[in-house]
């Protein structure tokens, strides 16, 4: 195995786009881009500490319904940026704020799409984390909004910045390993769990708030903070929580629109008694062009190529591409060729927040636009329908609905718990 030249190319790539992209935000740093966090407890730190590394950025306040996720959260900001944000357990007061530029949206995934509209609806920028919404027709109501608006609207899939997939990319696109047939994308690991047992919710956690409009589910440490991802009501799970990002940069990579047939086939059968999502799971997309498969296995099997856990295959007729965050590697199709590897390293969130803040200061164009958003997250969400139902979805873009299957045509839209309202108003 060998590693190509790319690997100080793309070092040094990485630096200069960062730097130059934040560059473009510093140079306003005396007049910042205001920003409310919704969500604390830790991708929406995550976001906010990358928006003021990038710099032009302050945190001007931040919302969370666990006090001592606002507490710390305040304590942390105050010590990065010198300034401590005001604090509230309502997002609606949040967005209230006089001189507010922009909120970033970390909660978990059923509390997407109610900010969201609430802030675009103010003419707010917004930076929400992935998936885009917890429905399919959740996240049709968010791109109307974000289209009748003035926001820039940038979706968390930070994997759009991989300097890996873009060079895998390019190379596949100039014919490197022939015709693409097909695509096959895994993430593989040891889902760790919690006490299941229904118990009282910390005192400092308004628990009924935290679920939202989702059903009001009884409390327990595997479904709370940090743990809500392998949760059918909420993280919805594996598939939808992190393969989404695989499945986002498969469509980015080869420029795809969303599926016409999906099926799926798996079960919980390591974890029934830890979570309510499928801990082994195969889903396949059926394109025009070609098949993409998605597999994932959550329950400790002990793989024989732990490299290749995480990540991209695409199999052409003349080599194989595997691609992962910060590296691709090349299998010639030649009998005994070595694996071409080439490192690509980059800081996608950093790189990812900048753009926003690009976007938002100089009105760059956002790297992930909303209705590239939906598609992945609509994707990922129909091959969750189709392992629910048992059946095979046909997704008739268009129309943007199921054909001829009323039991996953109901799985696009959760009726909200009271007195919570869907914003969907379509048929």
């Amino acid at each position: 195995m060998k590693t190509s030249r790319r690997a100080f190319l793309s070092t040094a790539g990485a630096a200069a786009g960062t730097l130059a992209v934040a560059g473009n935000v510093l140079g306003a740093s005396d007049d910042p881009v205001r920003i409310g966090v919704i969500g604390v407890g830790w991708y929406g730190m995550v976001d906010a500490q990358a928006a003021l590394k990038v710099g032009g950025a302050r945190i001007v306040a931040v919302c969370d319904v666990d006090t001592e996720h606002l507490a710390a959260a305040a304590d942390q900001l105050e010590k990065l940026q010198g300034s401590r944000p005001k604090q509230f357990s309502n997002y609606h007061e949040l967005l209230d704020m006089a001189n507010l530029d922009a909120v970033i949206i970390g909660t978990p995934p059923q509390w997407h799409a109610l900010p969201f509209l609430a802030a675009v609806e103010k003419g707010l920028d917004v930076y929400c984390e992935k998936p885009l919404a917890y429905d399919v027709r959740e996240g049709r109501a968010m791109v109307d909004a974000a289209k009748k608006s003035t926001s820039v609207v940038q979706i968390g899939f930070q994997r759009r910045q991989s300097l890996a997939f873009h060079e895998a990319r390019d190379f596949i696109a100039q014919g490197g390993i022939g015709r693409l047939v097909q695509v096959d994308a895994q993430i593989h690991y040891r889902a760790g769990t919690k006490d299941t047992t229904p118990q009282d919710p910390p005192e400092s956690l308004d628990w009924d708030t935290w679920c939202g409009p989702g059903p009001l589910l009884p409390y327990s440490p595997q479904i709370g903070h940090k743990s809500w991802r392998l949760e059918k009501t909420t993280g919805h799970g594996h598939l939808v929580d992190w393969g989404i990002h695989l499945i986002d940069s498969v469509r980015m990579m080869l420029d795809l629109p969303m599926p016409k047939r999906i099926t799926a086939d798996g079960g919980t059968y390591y974890l029934k008694d830890a979570i309510t999502t499928p801990d082994t799971l195969t889903a396949h997309f059926e394109f025009d062009e070609l098949p993409v498969v998605w597999r994932h296995r959550l329950w400790g099997a002990t793989e024989y190529a732990p490299e290749t856990n995480n990540g991209i295959f695409f199999y052409g007729d003349e080599g194989t591409v595997f691609a992962t965050d910060r590296r691709w590697t090349f299998v010639p199709k030649a009998k005994n060729a070595e694996h071409e590897v080439h490192e690509a390293p980059a800081d996608l969130g950093l790189l990812h927040t900048a753009n926003f803040l690009d976007a938002v200061r100089n009105g760059a164009e956002v790297d992930c636009p909303i209705e590239e958003a939906f598609r992945s997250t609509a994707m990922v969400q129909l091959g969750m329908i189709a392992y629910e139902t048992a059946s095979v979805v046909q997704w008739d873009e268009a129309a943007e609905t199921i054909v001829d299957n009323p039991a996953a045509t109901a799985l696009l839209k959760r009726e909200y718990r009271t007195p919570y309202e869907h914003p969907y108003r379509g048929g």
